[in-house]
């Protein structure tokens, strides 16, 4: 689940690598701010993949298989209708964004080009995300890793032919990533096949239907407030002109591979506890909070140490833009510190969902973010000058990693059983 996980953010990390190459700055600008925005609206909709993996996991330690497939053919449907519904509502998304963030005309044009692609995959994303809830509650780790590589190989020499090859730029980068999820998605329904009757066949349950909109409507709401915390460090840097946002971007791809990567222990306790439960094994339950908690602060520090010894390698292979190098570099101690503040929020990430605790882990997430990143964020901003106000944003996004383990954790001791 980790090497999977890690290999998720290449879709974003393989458009920034090439674009960083090419001659022009506003090129990588274009394809980060785009990206940015295309993720937040996808990433809203990860519920689909969380509640997925939640009630498929439970199915399973129940062995009610009429549960699982119940369960795939009501997150299909969602994934479906939310798509068609991102790809008619283009034109206001792309509105609002820009009426958020304020970007510099040359920026506008070339990352409306991008998000207006990219959009186009949107029913494609969304059932991916559903496909690796699938796999990850029935513990098929290896299979979601074959499928986010075949996602990666795809887009890597899709974005070879049509950056490089065809000289497409943003457009061929958007493309690239459009082919890649959408392909991605045939082969992900294909491996869930037995999961799905025919259509004809399928049912929607209005009791479950309510149920399970229920659960997605709380981690929906948690995924809003948190995306809303990753669009402004790209989003909010846009003031701070090209190079911030594009030193900005590739520091985020780090921030994604400590994401995903750590998510990798969380979806691993997703799966484990949501199949004890459905045992009802209290046991079982225990014993894999202690051993995954174990394994999250190993792989918390190994991050710092890599990103400690080898970090400004990394910005270089992803950028050989000397301003965008010395920018990034500026702020890469950040980067070090992060995992080792923020592996407790993925940690409980995992544990809340594979337990069933949506609206709880809703309420803490709403608590960190406006009861501390907000705060954190506007005091830094009218305090710093200048010349420190993105160290304000990335101080703001620390404090606020930290404030969701504590938070998450406060809970659970008050609340659970668990603790």
């Amino acid at each position: 689940m980790i090497i999977s996980n890690i290999a998720a953010p290449l879709l974003g990390l393989i458009d920034t690598a090439i674009i960083g190459h090419l001659p022009q700055s506003i090129y990588l600008s274009g394809v980060a701010l785009g990206a940015m925005v295309v993720s937040f609206t996808f990433l809203l909709c990860i519920f689909l993949r969380m509640t997925t993996t939640a009630e498929i996991a439970h199915a399973v330690g129940a062995q009610r298989s009429d549960l699982a497939q119940q369960t795939a053919v009501h997150a299909v449907v969602i994934a479906i209708l939310l798509g068609v519904a991102l790809i008619i509502l283009r034109p206001v998304i792309l509105e609002l964004a820009w009426f958020i963030i304020q970007p510099e005309p040359d920026l506008r044009f070339y990352a409306s080009q991008y998000i207006h692609i990219r959009l186009w995959a949107a029913p494609a994303a969304l059932i991916n995300l559903l496909v690796l809830g699938v796999l990850l509650g029935r513990q098929q780790a290896k299979y979601a890793m074959g499928l986010v590589i075949f996602t990666n190989a795809v887009n890597l020499v899709a974005d070879i032919v049509l950056i490089l090859g065809l000289e497409l730029n943003v457009v061929g980068a958007a493309w690239a990533s459009v082919l890649a999820e959408t392909s991605t998605a045939v082969v992900g329904l294909w491996l869930i096949r037995d999961l799905l009757p025919p259509i004809p066949l399928w049912r929607i349950t209005p009791r479950y239907f309510k149920q399970f909109g229920a659960m997605n409507r709380d981690v929906f709401i948690r995924s809003l407030l948190l995306q809303f915390c990753m669009a402004v460090m790209t989003g909010y840097a846009a003031r701070f002109g090209a190079v911030t946002v594009a030193a900005n971007a590739v520091l985020m791809q780090f921030l994604m591979l400590i994401s995903l990567g750590l998510d990798g222990i969380a979806y691993a306790i997703e799966a484990l506890l949501g199949v004890a439960r459905g045992q009802g094994a209290r046991d079982k339950i225990s014993r894999w909070m202690r051993l995954c908690l174990f394994w999250s602060l190993v792989f918390a520090g190994a991050y710092s140490i890599i990103f400690w010894l080898f970090g400004l390698h990394i910005i270089q292979l992803l950028t050989d833009l000397p301003e965008v190098i010395q920018t990034a570099s500026n702020y890469l101690p950040w980067l070090i510190i992060m995992p080792l503040l923020g592996h407790w929020s993925y940690y409980f990430d995992g544990v809340y969902i594979g337990l069933g605790l949506t609206r709880a882990m809703r309420n803490t997430m709403a608590v960190s973010v406006l009861g501390v990143f907000v705060p954190s964020w506007l005091v830094s901003q009218w305090w710093l000058t200048e010349e420190y106000a993105n160290h304000g944003l990335w101080l703001a996004l620390s404090l606020f990693l930290l404030a969701r383990g504590v938070s998450q954790w406060i809970y659970l001791k008050a609340y659970s059983q668990y603790l």
